[in-house]
C-alpha cells in the first residue's frame, strides 16, 4: 500500500512542510531511510540524521525548527512518535487475520468458544474454559481447566495459562508468558522445604500487554491481580499475591517479590527489583537497576540501589570518581593535624 504526504497529513491532522505528493510505502529508522519509506524524530540525539536521511516523509513535533535544509518531506504533528504508532496500527489492520479452527487442536466439549475465534494447531482448551469473540490462541498455545478469556485477546504461540485464571479483553500475551504457575511458597523444616499450596489464581484486566517468556504467578489464597492498561516487556517475574495498579509500564527483567502492591501510572525501568511486601505509590519512576527494600511515595523518582532520590543518586554519581583523590587529601589532613598536635604539646 501506498500513502502521499497530503493523506498522511489528512490522517493525523498534521501540517506539510514540503511536497505534499510525495509517496512512501514502508517505514524505517531515520538513520537508515530509504527512499519511499516514512520515518519520524522524536528523541533529540536523533536529529542529525534528518538533515541526511534518504526517507521521502519525516514525522516532527510541531516546535522542531531546522538548523539547515532538510531534502524530506516534513509533517508536523503535536508528538511524532504517537503519530508513528497510528500509523502502524493503520498498516497493522491491514495485515491479512488467522482465522478458523485447526483440525489438529485439542478443545474439551465443556469449552465455550467466541464468534470469530482463530485456534491454531496443537493447541490445548481445556475444560469449561471461556473463550471471548474474535480471540486469537495460536498453535501450541494451552489454556487450563476453568479459564475465561475475552472478547479481542491474542495469545501467541506456547503462551501458558493455568487454570482457574481470568484474562480480560484486548489483552495481548506473547510467547512463552506463564500465567498462573505457583508462586514461590515453602515452610522451611528440618528436613528441608514443605511446599505451600497455592491455591488461588491470577487476574489480567482489560487492554493489558504481557511480554514474551514473562511469569505472573497465582495467589496463594486470592489473587494475583493485573489491573487495566498495563504494560509489562519481556522477562518480567511478578510474584504470588502482587497487584499492579491500572496504566503501569515495567521494562524487562523487572522483578517482583511476593505481596507487593504497585500503584497507578508507575514507570519502572530494567533490572528493577522490589522486596516482598512492601507498596509503591502511584506516579512513581524507578529508574534501571534499583532495588527497593520499602514503601515508596506517590510521585516519587528514584535510582540506584539502594534505591535513593534521582537528585541524590545523580549528586552522588558526580561525587564518586573523586573518592580517591579525597582520600589521598584525607589522609593528608590527618598527618597534617597529628603534625600540628605535636608541635603544640611541644610547646606546652
Amino acid at each position: 500500500m501506498t500513502f502521499s504526504a497530503k493523506q498522511i497529513a489528512d490522517f493525523l491532522h498534521g501540517e506539510i512542510e514540503g511536497n505534499p505528493e510525495v509517496v512512501v510505502e514502508t517505514f524505517a529508522k531515520i538513520e537508515e531511510g530509504k527512499p519511499g519509506s516514512i520515518t519520524f524524530l522524536a528523541n533529540p540525539k536523533y536529529t542529525p540524521y534528518i538533515y541526511e536521511t534518504k526517507a521521502d516523509i519525516v514525522l516532527v513535533n510541531k516546535d522542531f525548527v531546522p538548523e539547515k535544509p532538510i531534502k524530506a518531506t516534513l509533517i508536523k504533528v503535536p508528538d511524532s512518535y504517537a503519530a508513528l504508532a497510528l500509523l502502524l496500527e493503520m498498516a497493522n489492520k491491514n495485515t491479512p487475520e488467522k482465522t478458523g479452527i485447526a483440525s489438529n487442536c485439542s478443545i474439551d466439549p465443556s469449552a465455550k468458544i467466541g464468534e470469530k475465534a482463530y485456534i491454531g494447531a496443537f493447541a490445548v482448551i481445556e475444560e469449561k474454559v471461556v473463550i471471548g469473540n474474535n480471540c486469537k490462541i495460536y498453535p501450541q498455545v494451552y489454556v487450563g481447566d476453568n479459564v475465561t478469556i475475552g472478547d479481542n485477546t491474542i495469545l501467541y504461540p506456547g503462551v501458558k495459562i493455568y487454570r482457574d485464571c481470568v484474562i480480560g479483553s484486548n489483552c495481548i500475551i506473547h510467547s512463552g508468558a506463564v500465567i498462573g504457575a505457583d508462586g514461590f511458597g515453602f515452610s522451611r523444616e528440618k528436613e528441608g522445604y514443605r511446599k505451600i499450596p497455592q491455591t488461588g489464581n491470577v487476574i489480567i484486566e482489560d487492554n493489558v500487554e504481557i511480554g514474551a517468556n514473562t511469569t505472573i504467578d497465582r495467589a496463594v489464597m486470592g489473587s494475583t491481580i493485573i489491573h487495566r492498561g498495563v504494560k509489562l516487556d519481556n522477562l518480567i517475574q511478578i510474584a504470588h499475591n502482587c497487584e499492579i495498579g491500572q496504566n503501569t509500564a515495567m521494562a524487562a527483567q523487572v522483578g517482583i517479590a511476593g505481596s507487593t502492591k504497585v500503584g497507578e501510572n508507575c514507570v519502572f525501568g530494567g533490572q528493577v527489583g522490589l522486596g516482598g511486601h512492601i507498596t509503591i505509590g502511584n506516579n512513581v519512576q524507578i529508574g534501571a537497576q534499583s532495588g527497593i527494600i520499602s514503601n515508596i511515595k506517590d510521585g516519587s523518582e528514584i535510582i540506584g540501589s539502594p534505591a535513593m532520590p534521582v537528585k541524590s543518586f545523580f549528586r552522588s554519581s558526580l561525587i564518586i570518581p573523586k573518592l580517591p583523590d579525597m582520600y589521598r587529601q584525607l589522609n593528608a589532613l590527618e598527618k597534617e593535624i597529628e603534625s600540628l598536635k605535636k608541635q603544640l604539646k611541644n610547646q606546652e
